[in-house]
């Protein structure tokens, strides 16, 4: 299966994408959109919900894996945040693709065996399991990754699956 793991963020949105057969992973691709401060929100949306389509349409994934949204103290934030990630499903469901959310608690969990994590821990299992040369830049990237393995690691139960639109 062809995961697309999302971090999702209005500035940063990092991704990952996957492959993981027979209990491997091979990498396919990661980055991250980033959208200017100075942008419009709705230029930012656009410019999110623009490269991903790019990136679906290169990749060809069949699985989507977004983190839920963790709220800090800035609500404000946290509604942009929201926003983004509203573009992130819709384009998703759009593209037909399996659609499956995970929380910062089950991420780790998963790709570092304990749920309370830092992020440095996370960034170096994500580095050692996908064999990658130097850890991914920026953190958003890491975590997209991290969603993807999380995925990899789940995404079989049907538990872990909110939209089926095959």
């Amino acid at each position: 299966m062809i995961i697309l793991g999302i971090d999702p963020g209005l500035a940063i949105v990092g991704w990952g994408v996957v492959e993981y057969e027979n209990a491997k992973f091979r990498v396919l691709g990661y980055g991250s959109i980033n959208t200017p401060a100075g942008m419009s929100t709705p230029e930012r949306l656009s410019r999110i919900d623009l490269g991903l389509k790019e990136i679906i349409e290169k990749y060809r994934p069949t699985e989507l894996a977004v983190e839920e949204l963790f709220w800090n103290t800035n609500q404000t934030t946290g509604i942009r945040v929201a926003e983004a990630r509203g573009v992130i499903l819709c384009r998703g469901f759009n593209e037909r693709l399996n659609i499956s959310e995970y929380t910062p608690l089950q991420v780790k969990q998963s790709v570092v065996g304990y749920g309370r994590a830092d992020k440095k821990q996370v960034i170096s299992m994500v580095t050692m399991l996908l064999k990658l040369p130097a850890p991914p830049k920026p953190d958003d990237t890491a975590d997209a990754l991290a969603i993807a393995i999380c995925h990899a690691h789940t995404g079989g139960s049907r538990i872990s699956k909110y939209y089926n639109v095959k």
